[in-house]
């Protein structure tokens, strides 16, 4: 019969597989370092010797060659690669920003906003952001495909007046004045259960929308206040604020009275569901639209902290594509023909099956 395992074995179990996670994330994060500082250095001899000695085209056929030979592609000597390393360094010729660049960002992180990104500004928003909100690399080409840097402003809160400053700040650049749902597909007579489910069924895009650095705890999450139930429409956790974050949906225009609410709500999860070591909550409003005014005067006076944004379904259509999508009622009209021609095929083959028997 096989000996039980002592009673201390599942803690010392977990602790070694913490430790080894531990090890293995620096382990990454040592080796991504001297990757990107490996192709920065590269970068520079390779743009220094195109500038001084008229390397051309040829030159760098011959070096992918000699070094894919040599290394065997572990270290991505591609063409492609070997001028994005020139580029690196062309963006970033100070050695003091790609020594934090290193300890931060992938190379993927890097290579993806120095292709993507135009002007000094947007690559530093996004760097930040990336460095920051600790955004993987989907998630940072989600917001860029977005263009967040040109269309995104913080949202409306009371953030810096009731939070630390460390913490004002990091929630503050999490939250945006406005998100875009264009992976919903809902239409536009929609109700604020059914927007809660459409959001659910894409939890994924929806975090990565939120900022990426949300885990989500669950939705129409209960709260009980002497006998009453009180029902929060999505409950999420910020990972790095360590605290809970209640979303509430409203398929309207902002309205005074949903900051009382969400006052509500914040208090009864910092008295009954906030564990002792996490932060107090803190609370998203998410409206069709909102009058800038109304929704300052509502956040005045609050004692929690609450953000007001708004939220579209679609990004807007260029007006050149317009013309050429048809419209909702040829659309109707195209799905109506599709049917019956679908009702006649399947009748004809009914009747074909009649006359055999």
């Amino acid at each position: 019969m096989k000996k039980p395992l002592p009673s201390s074995y599942i803690k010392v179990l977990n602790d070694i597989k913490s430790k080894a996670r531990i090890a293995q994330t620096n382990a990454v994060r040592k080796v991504n370092s001297e990757l990107i500082s490996l192709y920065w250095n590269i970068g520079k001899t390779l743009d220094s010797k195109i500038k001084s000695e008229k390397w051309g085209s040829s030159v760098i056929d011959s070096l992918v060659k000699d070094l894919q030979k040599e290394f065997k592609g572990s270290l991505g000597f591609s063409k492609t690669n070997l001028y994005s390393m020139i580029n690196f360094y062309q963006t970033f010729k100070d050695p003091k920003i790609v020594q934090t660049l290193s300890g931060k960002l992938s190379w993927s992180h890097v290579n993806l906003i120095i292709s993507k990104c135009e002007t000094p500004q947007e690559r530093n928003f996004y760097l930040k952001k990336a460095m920051d909100l600790n955004w993987s690399v989907r998630v940072l080409d989600h917001q860029v495909e977005l263009k967040s840097f040109k269309h995104t402003k913080n949202a409306q809160s009371n953030f810096k007046k009731l939070l630390p400053s460390k913490s004002s700040k990091l929630i503050t650049n999490t939250t945006k004045d406005e998100y875009v749902f264009d992976f919903l597909g809902l239409s536009e007579d929609f109700s604020e259960r059914e927007l809660e489910e459409a959001l659910l069924h894409k939890i994924n895009l929806f975090l990565v929308e939120m900022g990426g650095i949300f885990t989500f705890v669950g939705n129409q999450y209960r709260l009980t206040v002497d006998g009453d139930d009180f029902f929060i429409d999505i409950l999420l956790f910020h990972r790095k604020l360590q605290c809970l974050v209640a979303i509430e949906l409203k398929i309207g225009e902002f309205k005074p009275e949903y900051a009382g609410k969400m006052q509500f709500y914040l208090t009864t999860l910092n008295e009954t569901v906030k564990q002792p070591f996490e932060n107090p909550s803190i609370g998203i409003i998410l409206c069709k639209s909102k009058k800038r005014t109304i929704v300052e005067y509502a956040l005045k006076e609050t004692k929690q902290p609450i953000a007001v944004s708004t939220y579209k379904l679609t990004t807007k259509l260029p007006d050149k594509l317009k013309k050429e999508l048809p419209t909702p009622k040829q659309v109707e009209t195209l799905l109506d023909l599709q049917d019956k021609a679908i009702f006649q095929t399947a009748s004809g083959k009914l009747k074909k099956q009649r006359v055999s028997k």
